[in-house]
């Protein structure tokens, strides 16, 4: 059980921050992260209080910027008045490098099982919402781009990220994200369907 003065402090002085990122990054995302980290951690012998921080913490420091934002988002955690007075310090050092731990482009596992359900539950297992989005990133940062200008700098990005010597590093092997991985590999090898996904996310996102 999650103690309900801690979801509340969560909901209202954390996630909000959510709703002022890109449309990749809002608070449904965060709740969805929340929702599958807590079932992943159903298998392991975790707190699932520290989970749920890690969940609502885990991007918030995008607020700040993108290329920081996991130290940012760990700092952010460390120094939270609340979550002092709740956890001890050996705790928020666990949850702390967790966030810092969760971003995908890390070559290193995350130090903690802690790290690791947060890495896997940040990855989308639904490759329909992967490419989404990429797509909403892509136009929060490039909105002046024309389509075929912003095609090109999602493809590249999918590809990077997702292909078969994409960045991505998966640290628990599950069904979902495996599975997910496969889907977006043989659209790569088919663009033209690739391209119809990305136009129709495109055109419902400006």
């Amino acid at each position: 059980m999650i103690n309900k003065y801690l979801k509340d402090y969560l909901k209202a002085e954390i996630i909000p921050i959510y709703n002022n990122l890109d449309l990749a990054h809002q608070s449904d995302h965060v709740y969805k992260v929340i929702k599958k980290s807590l079932k992943i951690a159903k298998d392991y012998d975790v707190n699932l209080e520290m989970i749920y921080v890690i969940a609502v913490f885990h991007d918030v420091g995008l607020i700040t910027n993108r290329k920081n934002h996991h130290i940012i988002g760990g700092e952010m955690l460390l120094n939270d008045s609340y979550l002092n007075a709740y956890f001890s310090k050996d705790e928020l050092k666990i949850m702390s490098e967790a966030v810092e731990d969760h971003r995908a482009s890390n070559d290193k596992p995350p130090r903690s099982i802690y790290g690791k359900i947060i890495a896997e539950a940040d990855r989308s297992d639904n490759y329909l919402e992967v490419i989404e989005r990429t797509v909403q990133y892509g136009i929060a940062n490039h909105p002046n781009l024309s389509f075929e200008e912003s095609y090109q700098r999602i493809l590249l990005h999918i590809e990077d990220k997702y292909g078969e010597n994409g960045y991505l590093k998966v640290w628990l092997n599950t069904k979902g994200v495996n599975r997910m991985l496969s889907t977006i590999r043989k659209l790569l090898k088919n663009e033209k369907k690739l391209k119809k996904l990305i136009y129709m996310f495109y055109h419902q996102n400006r």
